[in-house]
C-alpha cells in the first residue's frame, strides 16, 4: 500500500511514519510538510492512502482534497475534533484524532486494505461535495479515545450545548464539537426540522405533537423524549405532518 504523510508538524510525521513502519506491506512513498506540495506529491506519485492534516499552511487539507486529481483514500489526521463534521463530506474513509497510538493506525489501515481488496472507489471531493446543499449522511464523534462514524439517519434529535451539539441514537447521547446552527444547515431538510433554537427533530421519530401554550407545543419522540417547539417550528412541524 502506498502512502503519504501530509502534516505540517514534524513530530506528528514522524510518529505517524514509525508507527507504519511497524506494519508489513506498507510504503511511504513522500511526506510533505504544506497544502500546495501534497497536491503536487498526490498527483505525481499517486498514493493509495494519503493522511492529511486539517489544518496546514499553502492549502488546508480541505483544498488538498477538492484540488488533487489522483483520487486516494483519506486519512484525516488533526488536533481539533470540530473538524469531524466535515470529514465524511469530502470522502474521508477514516479520521484520526491527535494524538493517535499505534493500534488507532492498525485499525484505520485495516479499513483501507479492506476497501482495497473490495475495489471500493475513493470519493471524489470537488466543490459541489462540500456544499451545503449535500447533505451530510454521517458525522464522527469521539468515543473512548476513537472517532466513531454516527449514520445521522439514525439519529432521533439534536440539542445545542454550549459549544457542542448533543446527538441522541440508539438510546445513547453523543457530543460532537459543532454548532447547532452549522450542523442543521446539513441535515437532509426532508428529515430533520429545526424546531427550536436548541433542539432539531429527526421528523421519522415524532410520535406526538402536544399544544404547550398559545402557539407553542412539545413535540413527543418515540423514544418518550419531549422536546419543545417555538412558535415558528410549532408551525412548521404541523405543517410538515400534514404533507
Amino acid at each position: 500500500m502506498r502512502v503519504i504523510i501530509a502534516d505540517d508538524e514534524p513530530l506528528a510525521r514522524r510518529t505517524l511514519r514509525e508507527h507504519l513502519r511497524e506494519i508489513d506491506g506498507i510504503d511511504v512513498v513522500g511526506e510533505c510538510g504544506d497544502g500546495l506540495s501534497a497536491i503536487r506529491a498526490v498527483d505525481e506519485l499517486r498514493p493509495d492512502l494519503l493522511f492529511l492534516d486539517v489544518r496546514m499552511p499553502g492549502a488546508s487539507g480541505i483544498a488538498v482534497a477538492e484540488q488533487i486529481a489522483h483520487r486516494p483514500f483519506i486519512i484525516f489526521t488533526t488536533a481539533y475534533d470540530r473538524y469531524a463534521v466535515t470529514a465524511f463530506e469530502i470522502g474521508a474513509l477514516d479520521y484520526l484524532l491527535k494524538p493517535f497510538g499505534r493500534e488507532r493506525v492498525r485499525a484505520v489501515l485495516e479499513r483501507a486494505r479492506e476497501a482495497l481488496e473490495h475495489g471500493m472507489p475513493a470519493v471524489a471531493a470537488r466543490a459541489s461535495v462540500l456544499s451545503a446543499a449535500r447533505p451530510l449522511s454521517h458525522v464522527f464523534v469521539k468515543e473512548r479515545g476513537r472517532m466513531l462514524a454516527v449514520p445521522l439517519d439514525r439519529v432521533e434529535r439534536l440539542e445545542a450545548c454550549d459549544d457542542y451539539v448533543a446527538l441522541y441514537v440508539d438510546g445513547r447521547r453523543h457530543l460532537l464539537h459543532a454548532r447547532l446552527q452549522d450542523l442543521a444547515a446539513r441535515l437532509e431538510p426532508s428529515r430533520f426540522l429545526r424546531v427550536h433554537r436548541s433542539h432539531v427533530v429527526n421528523l421519522g421519530c415524532v410520535a406526538a405533537i402536544e399544544p404547550r401554550d398559545g402557539a407553542r407545543s412539545t413535540i413527543v419522540l418515540s423514544s418518550g423524549a419531549r422536546v419543545p417547539a417555538s412558535r415558528a417550528g410549532s408551525a412548521q412541524i404541523k405543517a410538515a405532518r400534514v404533507s
